[in-house]
């Protein structure tokens, strides 16, 4: 009775939290993501980044993240805007970075969860984890019913499509746990076929090195020649894979005050773009998730972005 009671009282307070859903899954060693991990790494499809490599025993199994864990609670955050950039004469940045950074946002939330755990059920030990540790999200989430991966490895849920973020929250105590849905992608390639730089080599398998998220926020070198003219308008992240998913004609936009775009950012023009100041850069993305390239990569991503449509 009370593994029920408990996990109807932490899905209630993530709703009132403001996540969209949440799903539980058994604490346990991720058994199928192993081999495709491995895979994966061995074909150096993560590029540069390499702290993909690290911690590799931690990325399968949460106990070894957290004693004694039991359960993991999966969490998603809607930050699908009401108003996008306009398509001509702008660049793009990735929706999901048009307000504060989500790490902000959602650990905020997480430890509010943990320490409504803690008051309403007693001392239960855990930790909160917003993509900044070695935890599979999409796996999580897949295991715990909140949708499945798709073809452009995005967790995509019936109801919603895939304009969301993940979180985790790992804990000692024993619920009731969800199960997968079914794949819904069936014969579509929508996404296998719209990927400016074929990113996704194949159905469910993406080349993290060849994506232009990958080139626009990770790459810390120079852009490579070959991807000449293949950015579109995208100067941070890309989002392409999910504009052309079919499932996110039901995407709603977020209630999140945090996560609204910046008043500024919908009225940039590429000339604005082009004549961007550190002082402007500082104060269009203090908290915002494009600090992660940094000024300077934000420019480097733009002049290679306008060379290439100087030159068409």
């Amino acid at each position: 009775m009370n593994k029920e009671r408990y996990t109807h009282l932490i899905k209630q307070k993530a709703q009132e939290l403001g996540f969209m859903y949440c799903g539980i899954s058994k604490a346990e060693f991720l058994e199928e993501e192993a081999p495709r991990l491995e895979r994966w790494l061995n074909q150096n499809m993560h590029g540069q980044m390499r702290y993909m490599e690290n911690h590799f025993d931690k990325r399968l199994d949460p106990r070894l993240l957290v004693e004694g864990a039991k359960s993991v609670v999966s969490l998603m955050l809607n930050y699908f805007p009401e108003e996008t950039q306009p398509e001509e004469d702008t660049y793009k940045i990735s929706k999901y970075a048009y307000g504060t950074d989500y790490h902000f946002v959602i650990k905020d939330k997480l430890k509010e969860l943990l320490s409504y755990i803690n008051e309403e059920i007693g001392e239960v030990g855990g930790r909160c984890f917003v993509d900044s540790a070695p935890v599979l999200d999409k796996a999580w989430g897949r295991k715990s019913g909140l949708g499945w991966v798709g073809k452009n490895s995005n967790l995509i849920t019936p109801q919603v499509g895939s304009f969301y973020f993940l979180a985790e929250l790992i804990i000692d105590l024993e619920l009731e746990y969800d199960g997968p849905i079914k794949d819904y992608c069936g014969s579509c390639t929508r996404c296998l076929d719209a990927c400016p730089t074929n990113a996704i080599v194949e159905p469910y398998v993406v080349d993290g090195s060849k994506c232009i998220s990958y080139f626009t926020i990770e790459l810390k070198d120079q852009l490579p020649q070959e991807m000449n003219g293949k950015f579109g308008n995208w100067i941070f992240g890309c989002d392409v894979c999910q504009d052309v998913c079919p499932w996110n004609r039901f995407s709603k936009p977020h209630n999140e005050p945090a996560f609204a775009q910046h008043p500024h950012l919908k009225d940039m023009k590429a000339s604005d773009w082009q004549e961007l100041t550190q002082e402007v850069f500082s104060q269009l993305f203090k908290k915002s998730a494009v600090k992660r390239t940094g000024y300077k990569g934000l420019l480097r991503n733009i002049h290679f972005v306008q060379e290439n449509a100087d030159e068409e």
